[in-house]
């Protein structure tokens, strides 16, 4: 059995582990039966854990109780970016193993809803565990809007980017961003209503600044490359500029040239919403990626894989449940 789930920019500005976006980067973890565990990677990661370590193969073997299984892992989402890679493999992994209820093995492995949600259900989501239990909204969204994510080769660790966050936030600071939620939502309903200042935060993006010093002037430079909003895309290091379509490709543009110009190793990804989140193909027969090649078969002239087109999409025989 195959399972395809997207990436996700999660907080999107005041939004913290409440709101996410998932976006059409893929994940695909294929597990057939076999004598014993083989563990197989392609793409983003490749080769970091092809063992029984690898959280594929974890999340696998504790839906299916044994190990007795061949797990092969093709990926685009880069790793510890802030793309939500782990939330997104643990709902591809469970759903392939066979998991009745995908959503709830990735947010128990990724520890919080909002990323796993996005994967499962695509679109846009409002998350929260509510008495013990996920639940999930999917949210109106302008799907107009495109996303430039800037990637540096800079990995970062969310359980690092946690530490450096207060424990105590003022009221002044949780009505801040309670006021900029809302425009934020309004604004990713009917992008017209988009302002620059929907993405303003205070509870922890300011704080991630030092992880990342060149955060501030890269924000900056995708708004003046015409970015309606910018933000982190979750914990970081990864950086967001939400979009109209006419201006996606001239601002990432702007993007690849600050990076240069910044002298920070690292990429421009174009990326659009996701709106099916979770696909499974149960008898290996579906194409998953009909409407372009996966990122790791087109090589670029370093034999890295090179972005795909923006708006790829494809459809599968069964949505994971959620």
């Amino acid at each position: 059995m195959r399972a395809r789930a997207p990436a996700s920019s999660a907080n999107l500005g005041p939004g913290f582990d409440t709101l996410a976006v998932a976006l059409d980067r893929y994940v695909e973890v294929e597990i057939e039966p076999a004598n014993r565990l083989i563990v197989r990677s392609e793409g983003e990661g490749a080769g970091l854990a092809d063992d029984p370590s690898h959280l594929a193969a974890r999340v696998a073997i504790d839906v299916a109780g044994h190990d007795r299984m061949a797990i092969t892992v093709r990926s685009e989402i880069p790793i510890a970016r802030g793309l939500g890679s782990s939330a997104a493999l643990a709902a591809a992994a469970a759903a392939a193993a066979g998991a009745g209820d995908p959503l709830a093995v990735a947010t128990r492995v990724d520890g919080h809803p909002d990323n796993a949600a996005a994967s499962v259900i695509g679109g846009l989501i409002a998350a929260a565990t509510v008495r013990g239990s996920v639940r999930v909204a999917k949210l109106p969204l302008d799907v107009s809007l495109v996303f430039v994510v800037i990637v540096p080769d800079l990995t970062l660790s969310t359980t690092k980017a946690r530490q450096v966050l207060p424990h105590e936030v003022s009221r002044d600071h949780a009505a801040f961003n309670l006021g900029r939620m809302a425009f934020l939502l309004a604004g990713l309903a009917d992008s017209r209503l988009l302002v620059p200042e929907a993405t303003e935060d205070r509870l922890h993006q300011d704080y991630r600044s030092p992880l990342f010093p060149e955060a501030p002037k890269l924000l900056a430079r995708l708004a003046a490359g015409g970015a309606l909003a910018t933000c982190w895309s979750g914990a970081g290091p990864s950086l967001v500029g939400i979009c109209r379509g006419a201006q996606g490709a001239a601002v990432q543009a702007a993007a690849k040239a600050a990076l240069a110009e910044a002298d920070v190793p690292g990429t421009a990804l174009l990326l659009r919403p996701d709106l099916h989140g979770l696909v499974v193909d149960r008898d290996g027969g579906t194409d998953l990626w009909r409407e372009r090649p996966p990122a790791w078969q087109v090589r670029g002239p370093a034999g890295v894989a090179d972005g795909p087109e923006p708006g790829a999409g494809s459809q599968a025989v069964e949505i994971g449940r959620v």
